[in-house]
């Protein structure tokens, strides 16, 4: 498998499909690259070569005990897009993987980089604190933390039904999509899994946010259950410079899947313009 190592030697595996103008892709909790492959799949056969990785602590890359948080996060991208010498990248993140791009962003700059796209992506800040009174409270992730600590398994399987809108009438969500998700987290780390509830949810990412100049795709779903749109994207939108908001009426927050193609099809049309 196509690895590399880190500064503090941690592997980090990835996969590199096509050729052409590289797209780099940032998955979510608890999942890994696999999460991508539609996408990959879809842009890798239309002239792009597109790259995922496995966070540190999911999927196959190594489980170190520390630096599961969104600097080291961001690092890691920033080794991974300097070992392959990317030019011009573009950086697509879904949920937590989007605040893995604007840390990115915020600590790295974008002198590799000519655009981004956040996909039901967790900043500015998911927590709700005095300055951010639209987030969530902090008894909402504290349940998510008892829920991996007491039956991690069974708790995956319980949040895919939201994660994908599959509570919903009319959903498109399929058994598949839950069995992948579960499949996925189970891969991941303990530690590393615990840890990420805190790096996606009480980073605050806005400073990042003012340092995008590139052109940049902010993409949700308006029935998002997991990210809500209002402390999200439409906060978000505002804070980069530019940004271009686009709203899936009615998609949940796993719209990679459950909205595959018309994501695709939007993704080439922001690469493309």
């Amino acid at each position: 498998m196509p690895t590399l190592s880190t500064r503090d030697g941690t592997e980090i595996y990835y996969k590199d499909w096509g050729a052409g103008r590289p797209v780099v892709f940032s998955h979510g909790w608890p999942l890994n690259a696999d999460s991508w492959e539609s996408q990959m799949v879809f842009l890798a056969s239309r002239g792009y070569r597109c790259i995922a990785h496995d966070r540190r602590g999911h999927g196959r890359s190594s489980q170190p005990w520390d630096g599961n948080d969104m600097d080291t996060y961001a690092d890691d991208l920033a080794t991974l897009i300097e070992a392959l010498d990317l030019q011009g990248a573009v950086l697509i993140g879904f949920s937590t993987g989007g605040g893995e791009v604007a840390r990115y962003i915020g600590r790295h700059g974008t002198r590799r980089v000519a655009k981004a796209a956040l996909i039901s992506a967790v900043p500015p800040l998911m927590l709700k604190t005095k300055a951010n009174p639209g987030g969530l409270p902090i008894e909402a992730f504290d349940q998510i933390r008892a829920g991996v600590g007491a039956d991690r398994s069974q708790f995956f399987s319980d949040v895919s039904a939201a994660f994908f809108g599959a509570n919903r009438p009319g959903s498109r969500a399929t058994q598949g999509m839950r069995d992948a998700f579960w499949f996925q987290g189970m891969q991941a780390g303990h530690k590393a899994a615990l840890d990420c509830i805190k790096a996606f949810s009480e980073t605050d990412f806005s400073e990042d946010l003012a340092k995008f100049d590139v052109p940049t795709l902010v993409l949700h779903g308006d029935d998002d259950q997991i990210v809500p749109i209002g402390a999200a994207a439409l906060r978000s939108s505002k804070l980069v410079k530019g940004a271009t908001l686009k709203i899936y009426p009615g998609a949940p927050h796993g719209l990679t899947d459950t909205h595959k193609d018309e994501l695709s099809a939007d993704l080439l049309a922001f690469l493309e313009s």
